[in-house]
């Protein structure tokens, strides 16, 4: 499998998900109306870098699994819907500001991110205003189920963020440590998207539990590609700051896997010329991924994950059209960088 070539189809990665993702486009539209009055309501001293956080190309994936897992007619949609998508998004809008911090990014979504726009000590505080600010709309629903959700997916995405935190330059081997991380940090909010869907137009539990499986599985999947992108991306294609899991000693699973083919000796000169940032370090991974063939194995798991995510969804009589588009998009996404 050749590295250099998987760049070349990753600018498209946005256009493709627009392309797919037409019939969202009245719900994205009333999503963002919803959170710019939101922003209306942050106090004077913060609101414009409030509003400066929700500028930007994402793809909002999270809040359209919950409209994905919510529509029974498509073009349609609830009050509740749009709200919960908002309280999702604010959640992962302000996971990136802290994340931001924490691997000293300059660039989100082709501009500077919020630490570099405003500091590192301002951007805590922006992040945790965010999240406070989600929690008060989630108590908002008439049920207490939405907030003990949105509550306990936040701790468990901190709790993923601190974990791989306190493992930078720590190289951890196991593949159950990776999984668990980011089971925590990415899965745990696509899973909670998926519920929330489910639970706000009143799907049941069988539903609830069954789309929130699969919002898990497809986390897992997308984590993984995400990882990728950070390692084998274009900078100028993706439109955020790469190379930030190496620089921040942050492993991730192509890492993981290359490690445990090479000898000990092998592995250790290699961290540390990454640990160092010598010049040419990180050509020298590429090529030893490429070499070792890590990607096969990458591949692999990622294609086990996007299974899963099909049987969660095949258990419920195989979900929307849409869900199952979705699950193709990032599989599709995947293949692609894996060129398989």
């Amino acid at each position: 499998m050749s590295i250099a070539g998987a760049n070349a189809s990753k600018g498209s990665l946005r256009t493709e998900f627009e392309q797919l993702f037409d019939c969202v486009q009245p719900f994205q539209s009333a999503l963002s109306l919803f959170i710019e009055e939101e922003v209306k309501n942050f106090e004077d001293e913060i609101r414009s870098a409030v509003h400066y956080c929700f500028q930007g190309g994402g793809k909002r994936i999270r809040p359209t699994l919950v409209y994905l897992s919510g529509v029974n007619d498509l073009g349609s949609y609830t009050t509740d819907m749009v709200k919960a998508s908002a309280v999702i998004e604010m959640i992962h809008v302000a996971t990136l500001v802290h994340d931001d911090i924490l691997d000293d990014a300059d660039t989100r979504h082709g501009k500077d991110s919020v630490s570099a726009k405003f500091g590192s000590d301002a951007a805590v505080l922006i992040g945790d205003a965010i999240f406070a600010h989600a929690l008060k709309l989630a108590a908002s629903f008439p049920t207490t189920a939405v907030c003990s959700a949105v509550a306990q997916a936040t701790r468990r995405v901190c709790a993923g963020e601190i974990a791989q935190t306190y493992q930078r330059g720590e190289v951890n081997y196991s593949l159950k440590n990776y999984f668990r991380i980011i089971d925590l940090k990415t899965a745990e909010l696509f899973r909670v998207a998926c519920f929330l869907g489910a639970h706000v137009t009143e799907k049941g539990p069988i539903i609830e539990k069954a789309y929130g499986d699969f919002g898990r599985h497809l986390g897992l999947a997308y984590q993984m590609f995400d990882d990728l992108v950070d390692l084998l991306g274009d900078e100028n294609e993706i439109g955020k700051t790469l190379g930030t899991d190496l620089i921040s000693g942050k492993y991730t699973l192509p890492v993981i896997l290359l490690l445990n083919r090479m000898s000990e000796k092998e592995a250790a000169v290699l961290l540390n010329r990454l640990k160092s940032q010598e010049e040419g370090a990180v050509k020298e991974l590429r090529q030893s991924i490429g070499s070792h063939s890590v990607l096969a194995e990458v591949a692999s798991l990622f294609n086990e994950k996007i299974s899963q995510a099909r049987k969660a969804l095949d258990s419920t009589g195989g979900g929307s059209d849409q869900m199952q588009s979705l699950c193709d998009f990032v599989e599709n996404q995947g293949r692609k960088v894996l060129l398989i």
